[in-house]
């Protein structure tokens, strides 16, 4: 059956009364309002293979091009599976999918469709010709699709070939007989794209509705989403257009040595120029709200900090242009050895950690330390741990904020030896430090009689109040859990 004219545009849709209604929405240039499928393609290909991997799409997207407006949309989707997958394995793809692209195609959505898909109360589906694999973790756990149709790619042994497995790309026809086998009746609504022109699936629902083409329109607030994406990994900033990897891969031969020419200049500083060598080398430090001076008495102050990425303690540390030593979970060797404040692992053990941050307070030492055992790239911040309450009443809280260009520095499930190189690989990173009030007496345990659990719930609010980021219960566990599939703990290398 074909369509005899262009169904209404979907702001003509009701939204309201849909509780016991069905949808069916197309997704790209319908839930999305991204039309092209390159830039998630690119997001995959260069978390799974790289810069090569990201060069290798780059070349075959001229072929995508012609293919798509010459041949067929299909033939565009075979093209970029290939030169994203080929010789991938299957497992790593779906951790790209689970991980990475969930923050930019939630970046993406279509404010009308999204209203009209969320209001219904029925099945909801989602139909698309590119890789089923790619888009499916996204609308399950965040958008509470039901259904996700899409093209199935081939693998043999666990390991992409490249291919598309049968019945082939999910277009034209076969969204149609996809969408009728998972439907005994029809659905209430079907939502479709205006510029492809693909309504044959949408011929079998009672109320069709096509999403025209706007460039100006404003995507979905994350906020509004029911589940908001607060935890994502991968190490590009940027959704890549086909001429952001061209400026990632002439940038690339650029940054690499750049990368390691900074962390030798930071590495080799005194500490205290290291605050004017980060200005020098292009990586500047905004600090706001002078430090507090060196305290008087014997004992060394806890800085509690917000944590955005593994080199906060040597940022921290430069602010206040003196010594402390820096604590955290997993730090890398590399690291260790490169950082130019000093830095003691915690062991997750509350007893042996405890024992480590008395003896560096006592000491005499100051303290860096960031409560929420992770970092988190959103403006989130994770639930802080109790533990720096209970062992000093000398505590002041510390803002602070990443900003970078091009790469993350951070990661859950790549190599965090490289993480400092991706924080310097970026062309000008930017951090801010804001020192907040010491606590007062009346704020603390040993003042007051508070909980250690309220002290640390109030430094995380003042924390938050000064970044303008929301507190959360959330944890490293959580963040690792929903990420990885583990619980983030490190296992101790003999």
């Amino acid at each position: 059956m074909v369509a005899t004219k262009t169904p209404p545009i979907i702001q003509n849709c009701d939204s309201k009364g849909r509780e016991n209604d069905s949808v069916v929405a197309e997704m790209d240039g319908a839930l999305l309002t991204q039309r092209g499928s390159f830039p998630y393609f690119a997001l995959v290909a260069f978390d799974v293979g790289g810069i090569l991997r990201l060069l290798l799409l780059l070349l075959a997207a001229p072929l995508a091009w012609i293919s798509r407006h010459l041949l067929s949309e299909s033939a565009e989707v075979r093209v970029l599976v290939f030169a994203a997958f080929a010789g991938v394995r299957i497992k790593d793809i779906k951790s790209a999918a689970n991980a990475v692209l969930p923050k930019h195609y939630s970046e993406d959505l279509h404010p009308d469709t999204w209203r009209v898909l969320s209001s219904c109360g029925g099945r909801k589906c989602v139909v698309t010709v590119n890789p089923r694999i790619m888009v499916e973790p996204f609308l399950k756990n965040y958008l509470d699709v039901d259904l996700v149709l899409g093209t199935e790619i081939s693998s043999w042994r666990g390991i992409a070939t490249g291919l598309v497995a049968a019945p082939g790309v999910l277009s034209g026809e076969e969204k149609a007989v996809a969408v009728g086998k998972v439907f005994e009746d029809s659905p209430e609504i079907g939502i479709g794209d205006v510029e492809t022109s693909d309504f044959l699936f949408m011929n079998q629902c009672k109320e069709k509705y096509t999403v025209p083409s706007e460039p100006r329109i404003r995507p979905v607030k994350p906020e509004d989403l029911p589940k908001p994406v607060i935890f994502h990994d991968g190490r590009l900033v940027q959704k890549p257009t086909p001429l952001t990897a061209l400026l990632i891969i002439l940038w690339f031969p650029i940054a690499v040595p750049l990368s390691i020419l900074r962390a030798i200049f930071v590495a080799l500083s005194p500490l205290s120029l290291t605050y004017y060598i980060f200005h020098i080398i292009g990586c500047p430090i905004t600090i706001k709200r002078a430090p507090p001076p060196k305290a008087k008495n014997s004992n060394g102050v806890a800085f509690v900090c917000s944590h955005r990425s593994l080199i906060d303690g040597t940022i921290v540390s430069a602010a206040l242009g003196r010594s402390t030593t820096s604590v955290a979970y997993s730090i890398a060797r590399l690291t260790e050895i490169v950082s130019p404040v000093k830095t003691r692992r915690l062991t997750r053990n509350r007893v042996d950690d405890a024992k480590i941050i008395s003896d560096i307070l006592k000491s005499g030492h100051d303290l860096v330390i960031f409560p929420e055992g992770t970092t988190c790239r959103e403006n989130y911040l994770l639930r802080f741990s109790s533990l720096f309450a209970e062992l000093t009443d000398e505590i002041v809280p510390v803002a602070v904020d990443l900003r970078v260009g091009v790469f993350y520095p951070t990661t859950v499930r790549g190599r965090k030896w490289l993480d400092m190189f991706f924080f310097a690989m970026n062309p000008s990173p930017e951090y801010e430090v804001t020192f907040l009030d010491k606590l007062s007496p009346e704020r603390t345990c040993g003042g007051s009689g508070k909980s250690s659990y309220e002290v640390a719930n109030n430094v995380q609010e003042m924390i938050g109040r000064a970044l303008e980021f929301e507190c959360t219960n959330l944890t490293r566990k959580d963040k690792y859990q929903m990420l990885a599939g583990t619980d983030g703990l490190v296992e101790k290398k003999s």
